[in-house]
């Protein structure tokens, strides 16, 4: 993150910088003023909804690939002013691999993980790098496929992955049916949105029975449980109430909560980027 400022923000990603709004960044001072003007793409907003890009490098690809550690990633300017990946999302993805790595002698076996609202696979790709199979659940083929392309781009293609494209809802009580378990729980779920056929999502309705229900598919010895969420309003302790109230009451184990962010290169500060909610078992 080079600045942010005005309701926009200013990154890198790899050679090629970006401008962007982001409407967290009320306050008005920019550090780096030159650059500002020098950005390779900009995402304007457009009053009646969505927006577009104005390019002014015309070398810009339409995907490239950037790296983090070992992970590759491919992105691109998306219609929706996404790249694709959140970076943000980096100390939790250190943070699952470190847990899987820590607990494999544990264990003596591959842990299963199930990523839902899964995306382009960040935490996916990041999990199987570590050692665990992993099932990659998202409603949309086009970011199931995405996260396809992620995991090969790492060198991992040979790992064991499941793709679903669902409802996640659905998913999860055909799994409670199935009686399949998991060691890890990884859900970043929308605020608002719909399944491939028309299923209504409403964060404040139905996180909590769904976390409730992810409960039943954990195994008797899991090692974490991970949520995220970019939903206005949800404040990280209502995540830490809802993993108290489910994952903690039946297996115990640790819990903790907290905004994610970025760093902000020129100013020194922080650019609040959404909220986690953490639950791992007892050291």
């Amino acid at each position: 993150m080079v600045d942010a400022a005005g309701g926009e923000k200013l990154e890198y990603w790899g050679k090629y910088l970006l401008r962007r709004p982001d409407p967290i960044a009320v306050w008005n001072e920019k550090t780096e003023q030159k650059l500002w003007n020098k950005v390779d793409a900009w995402y304007h907003r457009s009053n009646s909804g969505g927006g577009k890009w104005q390019v002014f490098n015309k070398s810009i690809p339409d995907k490239w690939q950037i790296r983090y550690r070992d992970l590759v990633f491919n992105v691109r300017p998306t219609g929706f002013k996404h790249t694709g990946l959140f970076p943000e999302q980096a100390v939790n993805w250190d943070w699952i691999a470190s847990l899987i790595k820590n607990a494999a002698e544990h264990y003596e076996r591959p842990l299963k993980v199930l990523n839902l609202f899964a995306y382009t696979g960040g935490a996916t790709v990041s999990a199987l790098g570590a050692g665990a199979e992993v099932c990659h659940v998202d409603a949309s083929k086009g970011m199931v496929t995405w996260a396809k392309e992620n995991v090969v781009a790492s060198g991992l293609g040979d790992r064991r992955v499941r793709y679903i494209v669902d409802d996640v809802v659905k998913f999860v009580k055909r799994e409670i049916r199935r009686g399949n378990k998991y060691d890890g729980i990884i859900m970043d779920p929308p605020s608002y949105g719909r399944g491939p056929s028309g299923e209504v999502w409403k964060i404040e309705n139905e996180l909590y029975p769904l976390v409730e229900d992810c409960v039943s598919i954990m195994s008797d010895d899991p090692l974490f449980f991970l949520i995220n969420s970019y939903t206005t309003g949800l404040s990280a302790q209502v995540l830490k109430n809802v993993l108290t109230l489910t994952v903690s009451k039946r297996y115990g184990g640790e819990i903790d909560a907290d905004e994610i962010g970025l760093p902000i290169r020129s100013s020194g500060l922080v650019l609040p980027c959404g909220i986690s909610g953490r639950w791992h078992k007892d050291n």
